[in-house]
C-alpha cells in the first residue's frame, strides 16, 4: 500500500515510517519541517536503506497536497502534522487552530479530491480533560482545558460527522498518551527545536549537560510522591499501533473508530527520572518548580478496545524507553 505520512519526518511519524516499511508499505512522507530536521529523513533512509519519498510543503496547500495523493497513489494517510505543546496553545491559540483544524480541513478537501478515504488521526488524550476516573477509556467524556486539546477534540467531531455524512469513509482516531523512547538503533529519536515540552527529551538533554537542572513542575499533586502521574509509551509502540489500525481499516472497517494507545500503567515524574539516572549511570541533577497552567494529576489509559479490536498490546518498558531515548541522545551529541 502507498501511505501519506503528514509531519512525516517528525518525532512520531518518522518511526511510524520506518516499522510501515518493515510491514512491506510504501511511504510518502510530508512536512514543513517547521518542528523536524531534514537531517531526520536522511538518517531513516539509513535505517530504511533506501531514498525516500519527501514532499516538502505545509498541509495547509491544499492543491499541493492533492497532487501528492494522486501523483503517488496514496491509498492511505497517517496525519501527525500539527502543532502540540500544551504551554504554547495557550499562547498562540491561532497558531494552533490555523494548523491543527485549518490543516486538517485543507488535507481533508485533498482527500476528498483525489478520491482517498482512509485516514488514521494522531489524536490525544488531553481531549479527555481532567480524569473524572482512572483508568480512561475511549467513552470518557471530551472535556479538554488547553487549547490544544480542544483543536484535537474540534478535529475529531469533524472527522467523525465527516464518516457519518459519507459510509466509504474509514477512519481511525488515535488517542494517544505520552509517547517516550527512541528507535532501538539510536538513528532517530524525539529532537525538538529550542527548549523541550516534554519531560523525556528534557531529562536527556540535562544528563548530556544541556540543561543544568531538570525542572519538575508541580510536587504537591494528590499522588503518592506527589509529582504528575502520565502514562508513557514506547514510540515503537506506538508505530506498531499505527500498523495494527491500518490492517484494521482495510479490512474494510468503514466509519470513525476511536483508540486509546497507551499502556495502562503510569509512572509519576520522580520515577521516570530515576529510571533514567539508572539507564545513565549517574545523578541528575532536578529542581521543583511550580505546577503548570493546563497540567492535571494523573493520566492513565484503558487500552482494552485496542487489545480486543486491533490486537495491539504496548510490549516496551520504562527501562527501555529510557535506555533508548539515551541512546539517541547520546548518538546526538557525537554527531
Amino acid at each position: 500500500m502507498n501511505i501519506l505520512l503528514t509531519g512525516g519526518a517528525g518525532y512520531l511519524g518518522s518511526h511510524t515510517a520506518i516499522v510501515l516499511i518493515e510491514a512491506g508499505h510504501h511511504v510518502v512522507l510530508l512536512d514543513n519541517f517547521s518542528n523536524a530536521d531534514k537531517d531526520a529523513v536522511t538518517r531513516l533512509e539509513r535505517l530504511a536503506g533506501q531514498r525516500l519519498s519527501l514532499i516538502e510543503t505545509d498541509v495547509r496547500d491544499t492543491e499541493l497536497v492533492q497532487q501528492a495523493l494522486v501523483d503517488h497513489s496514496i491509498n492511505a494517510v497517517i496525519h501527525f502534522a500539527g502543532l502540540k505543546a500544551v504551554g504554547e496553545s495557550f499562547a498562540e491559540p491561532i497558531a494552533y487552530y490555523s494548523n491543527n483544524v485549518g490543516g486538517t480541513l485543507s488535507l481533508l478537501a485533498a482527500m476528498v479530491n483525489a478520491r482517498v478515504k482512509t485516514l488514521i488521526f494522531s489524536s490525544s488524550a488531553t481531549v479527555y480533560g481532567i480524569p473524572q476516573y482512572l483508568p480512561i477509556d475511549e467513552h470518557h467524556s471530551i472535556l479538554p482545558i488547553n487549547p490544544y486539546g480542544r483543536t484535537k477534540a474540534q478535529v475529531e467531531q469533524i472527522l467523525e460527522d465527516t464518516a457519518r455524512a459519507d459510509e466509504s469513509w474509514r477512519i481511525a482516531n488515535l488517542r494517544y498518551f505520552n509517547p517516550a523512547g527512541a528507535h532501538p538503533s539510536g538513528l532517530i529519536g524525539e529532537d525538538p527545536d529550542g527548549k523541550p515540552n516534554n519531560l523525556f527529551p528534557f531529562v536527556s538533554r540535562t544528563a548530556s549537560g544541556e540543561y543544568p537542572r531538570v525542572n519538575i513542575f508541580g510536587s504537591d499533586y494528590p499522588t503518592p510522591d506527589g509529582t504528575a502521574i502520565r502514562d508513557y509509551i514506547h514510540v515503537m509502540d506506538l508505530a506498531d499501533g499505527h500498523v495494527a489500525a491500518l490492517d484494521f481499516l482495510l479490512r474494510d472497517e468503514q466509519g470513525f473508530h476511536t483508540f486509546n494507545l497507551g499502556t495502562g500503567r503510569g509512572y509519576s515524574v520522580h520515577e521516570v527520572i530515576a529510571a533514567f539516572e539508572a539507564a545513565v549511570g549517574r545523578p541528575i541533577p532536578q529542581q521543583l518548580s511550580p505546577r503548570r497552567v493546563g497540567d492535571v494529576a494523573e493520566y492513565c489509559a484503558d487500552v482494552s478496545r485496542a487489545i480486543q479490536v486491533l490486537g495491539w498490546q504496548a510490549q516496551r518498558s520504562l527501562k527501555d524507553m529510557c535506555e533508548t531515548a539515551w541512546k539517541f541522545q547520546s548518538q546526538r551529541n557525537q554527531s
